[in-house]
């Protein structure tokens, strides 16, 4: 049985909208813009050394197109980030929640276009290991809902914004058991949570 993992960025009041900046969002940026290098490279360490254990990625399709751009259109050393990373991210199956997609630019990707709950329920069946979700903050509520969400890793960043999209918005009420929570670098903090079944 496959394990969804959940990896998300956020800000110290829970807003996941527009890290980079890129998106036009008035307050994006945040994520390189509030920290220093040692804390982006500590970041970056335990980015890769996540992805080392991960046996696919599960995207929606907004954020499985943002991965495209940022990914497929530069070189990894353009992708501001580890090229071990960038090339883990590139290797691994992809899996893409959409209704409207009917190919990516992603050569290793499979599109699950009927019902989301469904398909991910037989993902899971059919893998062992982990299935890692970057971003795709509509498909975490739907993950989430479903009682598909198996474990929350989330890497809190010292800035409050004060608006813009938070990671639960959407989602229903939902137990969570902190595993671990340690210190990465000189100022981020990394959480650990399981989603408990009710």
């Amino acid at each position: 049985m496959g394990k969804i993992v959940i990896s998300s960025n956020s800000t110290l009041d829970g807003v996941v909208q527009d890290p980079d900046g890129e998106e036009g969002f008035a307050r994006g940026g945040w994520f390189h813009r509030f920290v220093g290098a040692d804390d982006l490279q500590a970041w970056v360490a335990r980015e890769t050394e996540e992805l080392r254990g991960v046996e696919a990625l599960l995207f929606g399709r907004r954020s499985s197109g943002w991965f495209e751009t940022r990914m497929l259109s530069r070189d990894d050393a353009e992708t501001r980030v580890s090229p071990e990373w960038a090339t883990g991210v590139k290797s691994l199956p992809k899996y893409i929640v959409s209704s409207t997609l009917d190919r990516s630019r992603w050569s290793n990707a499979t599109i699950l276009n009927g019902d989301a709950a469904k398909e991910i329920s037989e993902l899971k069946r059919t893998m062992d290991g982990e299935i890692l979700v970057y971003g795709s903050y509509q498909l975490v509520c739907t993950l989430i809902d479903h009682g598909l969400a198996d474990e929350l890793r989330l890497v809190v960043f010292p800035v409050v914004l004060g608006t813009g999209l938070r990671l639960f918005d959407e989602t229903s009420q939902r137990p969570l058991r902190l595993v671990d929570i340690r210190k990465i670098g000189r100022s981020l903090a990394f959480h650990t949570y399981e989603f408990q079944r009710s």
